[in-house]
């Protein structure tokens, strides 16, 4: 199927906008708090003016809906963090004396919300930097005459607010190394009380001339002190990131980059921006080749080793041979630890970008196996502290994103319904924390990317129904629906196969997949439950000689579709290479038969193998090797190796037989044993009487574990083995499948447990709602080129004077001597001239 042009189109802008002069600002979310305390800047030559008028503009035109300022979670609904950037937003407009309405509609927001702010999703456990930052912001609004007005029921938990903030002042130091970011680096809302003097700031500004890299702190440092050096800060951040500050300047660009590459991959864009994520990968990985190992200090910066940890994750994920070394140093500091689990807050972060890189583990690599323990206690605590009394506060969505991380290992999931957790997360993609709230990495300009995201899902999802709609059909004509005995899994495989893999333009690859593993499924059953032992012989030596002709009933039905399924795939190799390689297909469905008729007499004789026989037989009879050597022959010329008889198989593919081969057996003992099957768990025991079942899983959980590094190194190292790079991901995607199956239970034998996944993954819309662009207020009034602040300044003073008018008509209309008084600018009410000016989302 063609990609739609709708798609085509909107990856075009992107690349266009985004990608051919690539700035990382330009990715990377506006600060509501840090660009209104730019906004209170008296220019130094102009007291009654701002320094800088566009950081006022910007909070101007970028009130939300509701009422308030900064941050939403993944429904749009207004966080924590908005109470103290609305109150700085609305000091902004009051210092300059503009903006009345959207004063007082943040100000309703306050008093309508903060109740449940406060309340609802924290318990009356609040942050750190919140405690210092939101009662600042409360005294500040306060003394430029706002009336902030909290609800009578909060008295109690604003005393408490308070009382923290009293603890944390008389507790901490301006700088010390227990705290991170250090008290001074919230400087704007340090209290009047609190005995700072100029000398305390000026020693502690960057070489940069910022204080901390908080853009907040360091326009409150300017209006502290004067100093050139700090003016020159602010004014290169608003020339280099535009009117909207980050919370944080400046920032590593490289990371911003590889965060984007993050992004783009998550949501399932990575196939459209291909040598996009390939040049910055190249980039990242020369500057890693020459990186020197950073020096370790007591105050590590989060921001290291999440940049570090990511980089890691993405070129080992991209082939390229990298060590753990680059982000596991601060495991050897035993300071470094205890720091970091004092400020989990703002490790938590850091901490979940660790715990994912460790997913891509190898064998004896010891580091990343004491970072996977130590990040994982981490995450687990960060989660049961969010029910206790501790000063700890995560937004639920980040929560529930480290919730899934840890309930579900990576191996488990499948791509495309990753990719749909993480468009429906919408703007939930915060890549590190920043002084008072997460940093967090836009979704391009006009939510470009999300919109590509949601109808590369749509379209991906009309693929799927088709081409399921085709394999029932596929199926029922072949009569593999309708055998009477044993598991109908057409939709079960076709939805692995499809959702495992993020490229939606792999038809033929996927529908041999799914057609051979419905074969698989009937023949397999078809062995253990169904036929005699002569018709297993029978079936068995047909495939041999690859004739049917002596064949009936179930063997018949079975014979002919595999016979269909080789000749379609001979066919089609044949057509895109001139080689036919039915023979070979054959070879390797033959001596699956083989493994399926031996474990067949093996259990109606009663006759226990040892492991290593059972090993050799049940690595083949899982046939998972039927799956990426069918499918492979479609994506390039060369014929895989196929003889295990021969040991010619590649590794690969051998540590993928026995993965799948354990990962079943280790979740299906208990049906076996009933059935009078053998299995590895049960074998395990037979050879070591001392052992119970427990240590028994263990024992082959131990070995699973070994071989799935093994199976890792082999697929993602680029430098390992001949095989092509996508016979690798074909390999990697089948362990996932089976992984997905048999992770905590036989999902495959179930007839109920996939139907929630599989609905979403292939029928369901997407949950997701893209905000439409904010748009600006058009040159007009005959104000040409006049700055925002005179245009917000004059369009105040116009609304003074409606409302004047407004007051005049109605005293007029109450007058009975006024009663054919007609003033005509006032026929049509204020709202019907509101209503033909923009939202005051953009303006007052």
């Amino acid at each position: 199927m063609e990609m739609p042009h709708s798609i085509q189109a909107i990856v075009e802008k992107i690349k266009a906008e985004k990608f051919s002069s690539f700035d990382p600002y330009n990715f990377v979310s506006s600060s509501a708090y840090d660009t209104a305390w730019l906004a209170m800047v008296p220019d130094p030559l102009r007291q009654d003016r701002p320094m800088f008028e566009e950081c006022l503009d910007w909070v101007l035109k970028n009130q939300k809906e509701n009422g308030f300022w900064g941050e939403t979670d993944s429904q749009n609904n207004p966080t924590i963090d908005s109470l103290p950037a609305t109150l700085a937003c609305m000091v902004a407009l009051r210092t300059w004396d503009v903006g009345t309405i959207n004063i007082e509609k943040g100000l309703a927001f306050i008093h309508t919300n903060a109740e449940k702010l406060l309340t609802e999703p924290y318990d009356h456990n609040f942050p750190r930097w919140f405690a210092i930052v939101f009662p600042a912001m409360v005294e500040l609004a306060r003394r430029t005459g706002l009336e902030v007005v909290f609800p009578d029921g909060l008295d109690e938990v604003m005393k408490e607010i308070y009382g923290e903030r009293q603890r944390i002042l008389e507790m901490e130091e301006l700088v010390d190394k227990y705290h991170y970011p250090p008290l001074i680096s919230y400087l704007e809302a340090l209290p009047s009380s609190f005995d700072i003097d100029k000398e305390d700031i000026l020693v502690h500004l960057s070489e940069d001339g910022s204080l901390f890299q908080s853009p907040s702190a360091t326009a409150g440092a300017f209006m502290a002190t004067g100093n050139k050096g700090i003016m020159v800060y602010l004014k290169s951040l608003v020339q280099r990131c535009g009117p909207g500050v980050p919370p944080m300047y400046p920032m590593d660009e490289e990371l911003i980059k590889i965060c984007m590459v993050n992004q783009i991959q998550r949501l399932g864009l990575a196939e459209h921006f291909i040598k996009e994520i390939g040049d910055i990968l190249a980039q990242v990985y020369r500057n890693y080749m020459n990186q020197e190992s950073w020096a370790m200090g007591i105050n590590i910066a989060p921001t290291q080793i999440y940049k570090d940890s990511l980089v890691f994750r993405l070129l080992r994920m991209h082939g390229y041979c990298v060590s753990p070394w680059i982000f596991c140093s601060f495991l050897h500091h035993e300071d470094a630890l205890a720091h970091i689990e004092k400020n989990y807050e703002y490790f938590s972060s850091a901490m979940l970008n660790v715990y994912r890189a460790t997913h891509l583990m190898f064998t004896e690599e010891n580091e990343l196996q004491e970072a996977r323990s130590f990040s994982r206690k981490l995450l687990e605590n960060v989660i049961q502290l969010r029910s206790t009394n501790n000063n700890l506060v995560i937004s639920p969505d980040f929560g529930r994103v480290i919730e899934h991380e840890l309930r579900l290992p990576w191996l488990a999931r499948l791509d495309h319904l990753e990719h749909r957790m993480w468009i429906e997360e919408g703007e939930n993609n915060a890549l590190w924390m920043g002084k008072a709230s997460f940093c967090r990495l836009s979704s391009l300009h006009n939510n470009m990317l999300l919109q590509l995201a949601a109808e590369n899902y749509k379209f991906r999802q009309s693929i799927y129904k088709k081409e399921l709609e085709d394999l029932k059909r596929w199926s029922k004509h072949w009569g593999l629906t309708g055998m009477g005995f044993g598991r109908e899994k057409t939709t079960y495989c076709y939805f692995a196969i499809a959702a495992c893999s993020s490229l939606p333009y792999d038809s033929d690859r996927r529908m041999v997949v799914a057609k051979s593993a419905i074969l698989i499924t009937v023949a397999d059953d078809f062995f253990d439950m169904k036929g005699s032992l002569d018709e297993l012989q029978s079936l068995t030596e047909a495939v041999r000689r690859w004739d049917g002709k002596s064949l009936s009933s179930h063997s018949k039905v079975i014979f002919d579709a595999l016979d269909n399924l080789v000749s379609d795939i001979t066919k089609t190799h044949f057509d895109q290479h001139g080689r036919d390689i039915r023979k070979s297909l054959q070879e390797i469905w033959y001596e699956t038969f083989i493994s399926w008729l031996m474990e067949a007499k093996w259990s109606r004789s009663g006759y226990i193998p040892s492991i290593d026989e059972y090993l050799e037989t049940g690595m083949t009879s899982i046939a998972v090797h039927i799956l990426v050597l069918s499918a492979s022959c479609l994506m390039d010329s060369t014929m895989p190796n196929y003889t295990t008889r021969d040991g010619q198989y590649e590794t690969a593919t051998k540590l993928l037989m026995v993965s799948t081969r354990l990962l079943n057996d280790i979740q299906s003992y208990h049906k076996e044993q009933e059935d009078g099957k053998m299995n590895l768990i049960l074998l395990y025991l037979k050879e070591n009487p001392e052992a119970d079942i427990e240590d028994s899983i263990a024992h082959i959980r131990k070995i699973l574990d070994e071989k799935k590094k093994e199976l890792l190194e082999n697929v993602l190292m680029d430098d390992i083995g001949d095989m092509p790079e996508s016979w690798k991901q074909l390999h990697l995607s089948c362990l996932k499948v089976f992984q997905m199956f048999f992770n905590s239970t036989n999902g495959y034998d179930s007839e109920t447990q996939m139907l929630h996944d599989i609905n979403k993954a292939i029928y369901l819309p997407l949950e997701v709602q893209i905000s439409l662009p904010i748009k600006t207020l058009p040159s007009c009034y005959g104000l040409k080129k006049e700055s925002s602040f005179v245009h917000a300044r004059l369009n105040q003073t116009f609304q003074h004077f409606v409302k004047n008018l407004e007051n005049l008509s109605l005293k007029l209309e109450e007058s009975p001597s006024s009663k054919d008084v007609k003033i005509g600018c006032l026929q049509s009410s204020s709202s019907d001239y509101s209503s033909s000016l923009p939202s005051t989302n953009c303006w007052c």
